[in-house]
């Protein structure tokens, strides 16, 4: 093998960048969670308020990774920057919360929607195995299809970056025009009432721990507004580029959120949306009815290709980067030879992917997702106010603008949420905070095989030298 470090090389320009991020956002989250806020906080109007914050959040995020990705324009994201910022630890960690919150349970989360949505709804499960109250295995019509698209696309990322982008682009340019199509005929056409808007599930109104447990649903909705960060090493002119696509993707999918959510509640009264998975069908049916309903499903199935396929894209340059610097398997750090691409570390998420498919529900692994996630997004937007302070000097071509009042409010926000997710859903906070433990371990394992010492240098053979 060849001395030079593997070398992921630059192929994707800024609307290539930009269709990532808004592919990566627009997914399950907004389809599937505004039923599931609905019942926390009761009423509709609180519930576009809670979109609009949420959307807030993601924009000051947008805008600190802005930064941190023209500055430092590698492969990784979070795991890049929390490396230079923080050391070893902080960004072995953000790469394992990559590999199991931010991609291979997103990935699951959209396929297993994509399935419900395409089949019509949740279907009853062929087999189930449960140990201690808790459903380990099951096996479903669901399950199965959303297992073989995983599989499906996967493959298509890893035959060439070329055809994984025509793909993206296509899947992506179908759903916008699709979301465009039912916004549109859903107020011109739809059997909807606007006054939904002032109804509400009860008189007792919303409250902090309610709306908070709410953010972490809209959060994950919203999470993908940094994906263009995950491929720095292979976006034309990152300095330029890289924040364009961050702040521009997540503004516009703002305004399809706000609009998308009026149109829910345009079509569903109160009682009829809450607690439902289906909210996009749910709605598609009360506005046209049920055989054009049916088809804006399927539709709706296949707009959620567009985010799977994005994740899958992004979430194996974190664990190259990873294996590269010796902090992960070895065989993630290959590059195929021919078609420049990290199938190893595609086809390890793929197999994530699957098992948190068979074994997780949905909505507990939505909340489980969001916690995980505002955690190190936190993280490293405390990077950013760290470099800012220790590397004044390295070149930053774009400056985070409202500095450093746009990361404080971004800390502050995720903050309140995850505390108010540890005190209204311990179990799902706990089950971060664990996986974070395990993260730990594993990096201390891996100093006490000599692979890294306590000062982040990397001591054992890397995988692109010779004798690997």
């Amino acid at each position: 093998m060849s001395s030079r470090r593997p070398q992921l090389t630059r192929q994707i320009g800024l609307l290539s960048a930009l269709v990532l991020v808004i592919a990566n956002m627009v997914g399950s989250g907004v389809f599937t969670t505004s039923g599931f806020i609905l019942t926390e906080l009761g009423s509709p109007a609180t519930l576009m308020w809670c979109w609009l914050l949420g959307g807030a959040f993601a924009l000051t995020g947008a805008l600190c990774y802005g930064e941190l990705g023209a500055m430092l324009p590698e492969a990784g994201g979070e795991y890049a920057y929390l490396s230079r910022a923080f050391g070893p630890l902080p960004a072995f960690l953000s790469g394992w919360i990559s590999l199991i919150v931010g991609f291979s349970a997103p990935i699951a989360a959209a396929a297993i929607a994509f399935a419900t949505y395409f089949l019509g709804g949740g279907r009853a499960s062929w087999f189930e195995l449960d140990a201690f109250g808790m459903t380990l295995i099951r096996v479903s019509p669901v399950t199965l299809l959303a297992c073989a698209t995983v599989i499906g696309l996967s493959l298509v990322h890893v035959h060439s970056v070329r055809l994984g982008k025509r793909v993206q682009n296509a899947l992506t340019l179908f759903k916008i025009v699709f979301i465009a199509l039912f916004i549109l005929g859903g107020f011109a056409w739809g059997h909807g009432s606007f006054s939904h808007l002032g109804e509400s599930l009860s008189a007792d109104g919303w409250s902090a721990s309610g709306f908070a447990v709410s953010l972490i649903f809209v959060s994950f909705a919203y999470s993908g507004w940094n994906a263009a960060a995950y491929l720095g090493s292979e976006i034309t002119r990152p300095e330029r580029n890289l924040p364009l696509a961050l702040v521009g993707g997540t503004v516009l999918v703002m305004g399809l959120y706000l609009l998308l959510n009026m149109v829910f509640i345009y079509a569903l009264p109160p009682q009829a949306m809450s607690g439902t998975l289906e909210v996009g069908l749910s709605a598609a049916t009360a506005l046209f009815g049920n055989t054009i309903g049916t088809l804006f499903a399927q539709a709706i199935a296949l707009g959620l290709l567009s985010v799977l396929s994005a994740m899958i894209m992004a979430g194996p340059r974190v664990y190259f980067a990873m294996a590269r610097d010796n902090l992960f398997f070895q065989r993630c750090a290959q590059v195929h030879k021919t078609r420049h691409t990290p199938a190893e570390a595609i086809a390890f998420q793929a197999v994530i992917a699957i098992g948190i498919i068979v074994s997780t529900a949905y909505d507990t692994l939505l909340i489980y997702v969001g916690f995980t996630l505002s955690l190190s997004a936190m993280t490293t937007v405390l990077g950013l106010i760290r470099l800012r302070r220790l590397a004044p000097d390295l070149p930053r071509p774009y400056r985070t603008f409202g500095y450093p009042l746009t990361p404080a409010i971004f800390i502050l926000g995720n903050l309140w949420i995850m505390v108010y997710t540890i005190h209204s859903r311990p179990m799902v906070g706990l089950a971060g905070i664990v996986t974070i433990g395990v993260g730990g371990l594993l990096y201390l394992i891996a100093r006490q095989r000599g692979q890294v010492t306590a000062n982040g240098v990397f001591t054992r053979q890397r995988a692109d030298e010779p004798g690997n």
